[in-house]
């Protein structure tokens, strides 16, 4: 999918315009404090994610791809994500929310003046504007982190955002599908802003296996608690059962009852009863596959859960997303934070994929049983520290994206990963069994 020169600019730069406009919402809508204030050690301050985005930003787009001299030498130490852990940011010499802005603001204007005269060839990291593009997913999912931020910030509610509407259009057909067995093709060599991890396409054989139609919802996972799921150590990994054990966990984070039987949670600063049709959201690894193993079912690995979203057995190929190689509308996915939760479990039929399986796209990042790992020839591109560094069985791969997540950071071949005990991240997931 290579893009004409005028064709490209005018996507990366929409790409780019789309990403600021959401930073500017999401650090515009409180005061000062709540900019500085770290919200919980999990986080960074949002002033912090603020200036690093403009960092990232001249590093690679004003610096690698300008040629320009460095504006801030200076503070490259301080937005440098592998110096500093979240705890320890709070206490760095940072710019303060008015210079942080003017910073960014600064180096937006220069890059684009680049974008305008950039050659659009030049080596990898200019073909098909590729440097524009990371650039952009890399603001989109620090947008995405301070949404997380928001999200666990106490106080009243800042932001707004309209509820999902009502699904229109046919119901879900069953409750799992069927995935045939055989090989499709995993990864992409093809789409112009796939970041490393993504790459390269390779074949990949998948045993027949059957997978949830929708995730799993509140009400299903309540089933669970009140059957003693968080208290029955069968259906837990060893490490799983002792965070539940040391923090006194029996609920998806930001649940708590009020009175005997109704569970409430806390949703952008808002008290409100927990919708059962709605997917889970807000669970760790560990209770994702707990919930698994008490269902008598298992997590997806990483490849079926690719194959179940990309595999189109009319034709046999690959297809970018679910419903096809047509980038997302809304009537496909929950993505962009359009809304501020995930739409009730059987939204979206246009994004049915043709194996009868919604939402795999968008409303809530899926756990899958697999470790982050390289593909077969991977190559770490444009630094090592995007994912190589990160290979390994201490993080598990989450595919699909949440209400979260940009279109521009999310498609069927996009990685993410965390570490199994996070619970603050915007995830849920589905269960599969074998045939």
């Amino acid at each position: 999918m290579n893009e004409a020169p005028l064709a490209g600019r005018e996507r990366a730069l929409s790409a780019l315009t789309k990403a600021r406009r959401r930073t500017a919402l999401l650090t515009d809508c409180v005061e000062g404090p709540d900019l500085t204030a770290q919200h919980s050690p999990l986080m960074s301050p949002l002033v912090w994610d603020l200036a690093h985005i403009g960092n990232q930003e001249e590093l690679w787009l004003l610096r690698n791809v300008g040629g320009f001299e460095p504006l801030r030498p200076e503070i490259d130490p301080l937005y440098d994500a592998f110096r500093h852990p979240r705890a320890e940011r709070p206490s760095l010499p940072l710019l303060g929310p008015s210079a942080a802005r003017s910073y960014a603001a600064e180096v937006r204007e220069r890059v684009l003046d680049i974008l305008d005269r950039s050659a659009w060839e030049g080596g990898p990291l200019l073909r098909d504007g590729f440097a524009f593009g990371m650039v952009a997913q890399h603001e989109q999912q620090h947008d995405e982190t301070m949404l997380i931020t928001h999200q666990l910030r106490r106080g009243g509610p800042v932001l707004t955002a309209p509820d999902p509407g009502p699904t229109s259009g046919p119901a879900v057909r069953a409750s799992e599908a069927l995935v045939p067995e055989g090989p499709f093709t995993m990864g992409t060599s093809t789409e112009p802003w796939a970041l490393d991890n993504e790459r390269p396409a390779h074949p990949r054989e998948v045993a027949s296996f059957w997978i949830d139609t929708v995730p799993v919802t509140n009400g299903a996972y309540r089933a669970f608690m009140a059957d003693g799921g968080y208290r029955d150590p069968r259906w837990w990994q060893p490490a799983g059962w002792e965070q539940v054990q040391r923090n006194s966990i029996e609920a998806p984070l930001f649940w708590h009852q009020d009175g005997a039987e109704q569970w409430m949670r806390r949703r952008f600063g808002v008290n409100e009863p927990v919708p059962d049709q709605e997917p889970v959201l807000h669970v760790s690894w560990y209770e994702a596959d707990a919930y698994a193993r008490w269902a008598g079912r298992r997590l997806p690995t990483e490849a079926e859960w690719e194959k179940a979203a990309r595999y189109d057995p009319a034709t046999g190929r690959s297809t970018r997303y679910p419903w096809g190689d047509t980038d997302p509308r809304p009537e496909h996915a929950n993505l962009g934070q359009r809304h501020l939760r995930p739409a009730p479990a059987g939204s979206y039929p246009a994004g049915e994929s043709p194996l009868g399986i919604r939402q795999l796209i968008g409303d809530v990042w899926e756990w899958t049983a697999s470790d982050f790992l390289p593909y077969p020839g991977f190559r770490a591109f444009p630094y090592e520290e995007y994912s190589q560094v990160f290979f390994g069985a201490d993080h598990k791969v989450l595919r699909g994206g949440s209400f979260a997540v940009d279109p521009v950071a999310c498609r069927g071949t996009f990685r993410n990963w965390d570490l199994p005990v996070r619970r603050q991240i915007f995830a849920g997931f589905r269960t599969a069994r074998d045939v």
